[in-house]
């Protein structure tokens, strides 16, 4: 006589036969879901549980209990069920109170949160502070800094020089030209400790000035090529003995359009005489506070992250050597900077912040301006 419940059948469609053989032979997958197809395809044979068990080292309970979830979900029953896991234990209400202490106060004594400080106020741990403003982008500890600019013909000035940028006029160079001035050339106290592995290079706090030099340098927008040239001075004089070179290095059948910045020196009368007498080229000017619309300026943060910042410098002479090879080994590869914003971009997305800051700052004065109807 027959003990014990009996064994739910099992039998497999040809689909299901090539779906768990798959799974049984694969490498790359769960080693858990492979057993269990094992399990099933040795089932279907027609074996006891017993043998089966026997066969793949399992307990026989193990192979009654995914023979029978087989059964009755095929082969979505040899899948692990998700798990509730462990509760919540931060609400939402102490997410959004984060959040608020974060953009609304600051605390006693300072000027921003740290993550321990406001851990303690709220009654979390500081890690979880720290998950919290991962998770919304904030960052108390960053600032950046900005200027807007108050040029009346901002806009004119904008749109002048992003249409050079993305459509320069035909047989004719653009030049992005402005000053670097006031290097030093410092030295540093002690001789360096060079790198090692495991070790970073080393080098006093302290150093000597040994004197500066200013760098002149005019970047083709098109090419990517740098006219550089150093002067222990920085006045219109250079500048002129400066626009001299650009002079001398353009082809003289083309016209030359330079973007400058606002400086003084850039619009003396002798600086002015000297544009009259060379009518080929055309100046333009960015607005006020705005140098990130001269493409020069990414530039000079190349020669300051390469070059300059880290350099060790003896003298002017040495220091001005260095630029030189600097500029000469740029030109043997020049890449141009990619300029992609057009001129609408740039003025919407200042729009944008100004309307932004001023909401921030001045909600009361923008909404009787609305009702007002200016």
């Amino acid at each position: 006589m027959a003990r014990g419940r009996p064994k739910a059948r099992l039998e497999l469609s040809d689909e299901e036969q090539r779906v768990l053989e798959g799974y049984a032979r694969r490498r790359k997958i769960s080693h858990q879901l492979a057993l269990r197809s094992r399990m099933v395809l040795l089932c279907a044979r027609g074996l006891d549980n017993k043998v089966v068990a026997e066969k793949l080292g399992v307990h026989e309970v193990t192979v009654g209990k995914w023979r029978a979830k087989f059964v009755q979900k095929r082969l979505d029953g040899l899948l692990d069920e998700p798990r509730p896991g462990v509760a919540r234990k931060v609400t939402d209400e102490q997410v959004e109170e984060v959040i608020r202490r974060t953009l609304e106060t600051t605390p006693r004594g300072a000027t921003h949160w740290s993550s321990r400080k406001l851990a303690k106020q709220v009654g979390l741990s500081f890690s979880t502070v720290q998950r919290i403003w991962r998770a919304f982008s904030l960052q108390p500890h960053r600032v950046q800094t900005f200027k807007l600019s108050n040029d009346p013909l901002f806009v004119e000035k904008v749109r002048d020089i992003v249409g050079l940028y993305l459509n320069p006029p035909d047989h004719a160079l653009v030049l992005c030209v402005d000053e670097k001035s006031q290097i030093q050339a410092l030295d540093r106290s002690q001789p360096l400790l060079p790198l090692q592995p495991g070790q970073p290079e080393r080098r006093t706090h302290d150093y000597r000035r040994n004197g500066i030099t200013s760098l002149f340098a005019a970047l083709d927008v098109a090419t990517g090529r740098v006219i550089g040239k150093t002067y222990r001075r920085h006045r219109a004089v250079e500048f002129r003995k400066f626009l001299n070179e650009i002079d001398r290095a353009v082809p003289e059948e083309l016209e030359i359009h330079l973007i400058l910045d606002n400086l003084a020196t850039h619009k003396t009368p002798a600086v002015r005489r000297w544009f009259e007498r060379h009518p080929r080229f055309h100046v333009h000017f960015t607005p006020t506070y705005s140098s990130w619309l001269n493409q020069i300026e990414r530039w000079f943060s190349l020669l300051t992250e390469e070059q300059l910042r880290r350099g060790v410098h003896p003298s002017v002479w040495v220091l001005e050597q260095d630029i030189r090879e600097f500029i000469e080994v740029h030109n043997e590869d020049p890449r141009p900077f990619q300029w992609t914003k057009s001129a609408d971009a740039i003025l919407d997305s200042i729009s944008r912040f100004c309307r932004r800051t001023l909401h921030s700052h001045a909600p009361e004065q923008i909404k009787r301006i609305s009702d007002s109807g200016h």
